[in-house]
This record gives structure tokens, C-alpha cells and sequence, in this order.
């Protein structure tokens, strides 16, 4: 049995039975860090050493009756845009390459504090978590580990990555227009962005905050249900945080999809979506119609305006948040100046990299007078229309289906000199960001490179137990995990 292959659910039966120890199972999982980073580079900051540690700690603690959380002693990586006390958070960006946080982010203290989780160490992305690709780290290029010459997508392709290879168990990451979906697509795993609101922004760093969410990165529908269950919660913190009873969701997980509606949008099927995906999600709408769901064709008329309306609000509240980091109060300050101006400057322009100031300088423009009205005023309108294009179908559906990427993972450097092709990965996601709806992206197949193919499952908000439900039996009827393993070859067709 090798430990790192098993689901959390697998792991805590197992702990749970005495069948294998708390020390056991992370050494396996830094042991397996150990042997695949240097394939993969999915961790910004590895703490294998006090992983193992902590793990005795734990399993003394345990063994003197002590009562910590449910899941104390399993490991956990985190995206490295989450505060953690004592270690460094670095957004993958020069800005805070050396930025230890004061305190843990809500999320944060309560898997590691609250559940005495163990973080293995803070996980790659695309720095600010704006890229769809995880190129734009300052650090290393993370790896796709079903293919090392792929992407594994963006901007939580470390934490994505490093399910996938088996270096974690779980991982957080964080989604604004796709991030946890769009790289959990590529990279053959199960990913969950939850309603705006339902899990705490505070210790996030912000990128755009009326779209940023936390959310869970696992193996399977089960373990995304688990670790949404003990992350999400009213916090007094977060002013956008939704005062909303706490719920268990793995309860949610019937196996059994008789009678529910789900609308298939065809403007998601059209134009610039890979045929191969297209083949592998007819194929999953056939299975949820033998397994008794109701299926349907509908009209979803939001992806040609959504992606304009994400890149203007995003780089707008970008361009105001990111103007905290100034070269005075914290992270990275030039050495080459005279004057305050200067510092200013050469600090911002030393410590950003290039998809960061093309995204600052885009937010200041539609932002600036003269532009305001007709760019940013107009996009929150259209945001208005989203919203209510998507609650006209949920008058008649439980879930949307559609593709969670228009194409599986491309080859690094592919997109890099073409920013709109790369915006465009985050087509099939943006519009739930801006809608600020729960979606879930599974693995529904393999292209004919052996590349995951995703499937994404849209609810209403506040309705994660009908995507996770509608997740979970369609997992349990295909086994995907059970016939399709990442192969970490090196270089594929492209």
C-alpha cells in the first residue's frame, strides 16, 4: 500500500484503525515531496523537517488523550497567497520574497490551528494568483505531472500539481476567475470554488476582492466535501463573509442523481472548445442521463461578455489593492533611488513582474476619469446581467454543465508571448466568479495525449451540496482515479 495514493477519507479510516501511524503518513507524503519536487517545483516553501516533527507531536498528544480536531495530524499544503504565522507568504512574487506574515489567515488557523492539520509547506502559483498557467511564478514554472513539458494551469497550479503528484493529500487554493477549476481540470483532479462569501477572505491577499474565494483542491468529490465542511463559516473578520449555519456537506453525498435537471448552455460548446472535450463531456451527459439526471440544452448568453467584464473589474480592484506595496511599509524596496518618488517607482517596477504591471497598468486606465464610466461603471453592469442570465436558468435547472477549459494543458511557453490567449483559458469560469456562484470542476476523461479532460458543475448559491452530490455519483459510476494515473513523462506532443 503506498500511503500517498489514498484519499484523505482513506487515510482517516486508516489512522482511525491503528493500521498505520500519524508519523507514518507524513513521512510518506515528505518522502514522496523529496523524491518528485525537483519534477514537479510545486512548493514555493517546503516544510518537510517540521512537518514530521509536528506529526509526533500529535501522535503523542493523541495517545495522552488530548482532543484535537477530527482530521489533527493530516497533512495539508496551502497556495502561498495565504497568511501563515512564522512562514513566509510570498504570492510567488520579488515584491514579498521575504515577507513573514504576523498572523494566520482565518482559513489557515483553522486547518492548522483550530484541526491541527499538518502544512507541508506553501505551494507554487502565478504571482498575485494572476495567470492561468503558474509561468508567472518569480520563482520556478510548476509542472503538469500527467506531462512535465504541460502547464498544470493557473494561478493555483502548484497546489493542483502537488495533489495530483501525490506531495499532498489535499491543498487550499484560491479562485478568482478559475484558479482552483481551471489548473484542477488540467491536472486530473477535483476542484471546488465555493459561493462568494461562505468560506473567510481575512489572510487572503487580495487580487480582486469581490471575486476571490477559497477553496478546497483534492483527489476526490468526498474530500472536497470534507475540507469545504471545516473551512467555510461566518467570520467577523470579513465584512463579505455570509452569516450562514455550519454544515456537514459530506452528508449531501447520496449517490443518486434520479430527477435532477441539468442544463447544458450551448454557447459552451461552440466555437474555440478542443473537439476532444467536447466528445468527453457528451460522454459524461450520456452517463448522467443513464443515471437517471434530466438533461437538457439550454442558452447561457454570458460567455462572450464575461471574460471583457472579469479582466475590467479584476485589474481594477488589482490596480487599488496592489497599491499597498509601495517599497515603505513591507516587502521589497529598491535600492536605487534619491528621492521618495523614486523608491516608489523602482520599487514597484523592480519587485512586479510583467502580467502584474500589465494588469495594475490596465485596472488604473479603466479606473482613471474620462474612462471610468464607459469601462469600469459599464462592466458592473454587465456583471448585473450575468447574474440574472444565470438565475433565469436556475428557474428551471439544479446545476449547469459545461466545460471547465476550453483545451487541456498546453505546453510552457506555449501562451507566454500572447496574453489574450492565455485570458481565454478562463473562459468556461470567469462568469461564476462574477456571478458569485459555487462550481466544481472533476475529471470526466483523457484527451488522445492522455491529458485530463474537466467537467464543470455549476450550482446555485449557497447550494454546494447539489454540485458536490451531482460531482460525487458521477465519480462513482466512472472511476477516474481508478483507471487514469498522471504518467510524469517528459515531454509529449504538443
Amino acid at each position: 500500500m503506498d500511503i500517498t495514493e489514498l484519499t484523505v477519507h482513506e487515510l482517516k479510516e486508516k489512522l482511525d484503525n491503528k493500521e498505520i501511524t500519524y508519523a507514518e503518513v507524513t513521512k510518506a507524503y515528505v518522502n514522496r515531496i523529496n523524491e518528485k519536487e525537483k519534477d514537479i517545483e510545486a512548493f514555493v516553501t517546503n516544510l518537510g523537517e517540521e512537518a514530521i516533527q509536528k506529526s509526533i507531536e500529535i501522535q503523542e498528544r493523541l495517545k495522552n488523550g488530548e482532543n484535537l480536531g477530527e482530521y489533527a495530524g493530516i497533512p495539508i499544503g496551502l497556495k502561498d497567497n495565504m497568511c501563515t504565522k512564522g512562514i513566509k507568504t510570498t504570492c510567488s512574487s520579488k515584491m514579498l520574497e521575504n515577507f513573514i506574515s504576523p498572523y494566520d489567515g482565518t482559513v489557515v488557523n483553522k486547518v492548522i490551528n483550530e484541526e491541527n492539520m499538518i502544512n507541508l509547506g506553501k505551494l507554487n502559483m502565478d504571482e498575485f494568483a494572476m495567470g492561468s498557467s503558474t509561468e508567472n511564478s518569480a520563482f520556478k514554472k510548476t509542472k503538469n505531472p500527467w506531462d512535465l513539458s504541460k502547464v498544470p494551469g493557473g494561478s493555483s497550479g502548484g497546489s493542483a500539481a502537488a495533489v495530483a503528484a501525490d506531495m499532498v493529500p489535499w491543498a487550499l487554493g484560491s479562485d478568482t476567475g478559475g484558479s482552483i477549476r481551471q489548473p484542477a481540470s488540467l491536472c486530473g483532479v477535483v476542484g471546488l470554488k465555493p459561493t462568494y462569501g461562505l468560506v473567510s477572505r481575512y489572510g487572503l491577499v487580495a487580487f480582486a476582492s469581490s471575486l476571490d474565494q477559497i477553496g478546497p483542491i483534492t483527489k476526490d468529490v468526498k474530500d472536497a466535501a470534507i475540507l469545504l465542511s471545516l473551512i467555510a463559516g461566518h467570520d467577523e473578520k470579513d465584512s463579505t463573509s455570509m452569516d450562514m449555519p455550519k454544515k456537514d456537506y459530506t452528508k449531501a453525498l447520496k449517490n443518486n442523481v434520479k430527477g435532477l435537471k441539468i442544463g447544458v448552455p450551448k454557447e459552451f460548446f461552440g466555437e474555440g472548445i478542443d473537439k476532444e472535450v467536447k466528445e468527453a463531456l457528451n460522454k459524461a451527459i450520456d452517463k448522467y442521463k443513464e443515471l437517471g439526471a434530466i438533461v437538457e440544452e439550454t442558452s447561457l448568453n454570458v460567455a462572450e461578455y464575461s471574460l471583457a467584464t472579469y479582466y475590467i473589474i479584476a485589474c481594477a480592484e488589482a490596480s487599488s489593492n496592489l497599491g499597498r506595496f509601495d517599497g515603505i511599509r513591507y516587502g521589497y524596496r529598491t535600492k536605487n533611488f534619491t528621492n521618495l518618488k523614486e523608491i516608489y517607482n523602482n520599487s514597484r517596477s523592480e519587485g512586479f513582474g510583467a502580467e502584474v504591471k500589465r494588469r495594475i497598468i490596465l485596472g488604473t486606465y479603466v479606473l482613471s476619469s474620462g474612462y471610468y464610466d464607459a469601462y469600469y461603471k459599464k462592466a458592473q453592469q454587465v456583471r448585473t446581467l450575468v447574474k440574472n442570465e444565470f438565475e433565469r436558468n436556475f428557474e428551471k435547472y439544479d446545476v449547469i454543465l459545461t466545460p471547465t477549459s476550453p483545451i487541456t494543458a498546453f505546453k510552457i511557453g506555449e501562451k507566454s508571448e500572447n496574453p489574450l490567449e492565455m485570458y481565454l483559458s478562463d473562459i468556461c469560469t470567469v462568469s461564476v466568479n462574477i456571478a458569485g456562484l459555487p462550481g466544481l470542476s472533476i475529471p470526466c476523461g483523457v484527451d488522445s495525449r492522455g491529458l485530463p479532460i474537466g467537467m464543470q458543475l455549476i450550482g446555485k448559491a449557497f447550494d454546494e451540496e447539489t454540485i458536490l452530490n451531482a460531482g460525487y455519483t458521477y465519480e462513482q459510476a466512472t472511476n477516474f482515479r481508478e483507471n487514469y494515473k498522471p504518467t510524469f513523462k517528459k515531454g509529449g506532443n504538443s
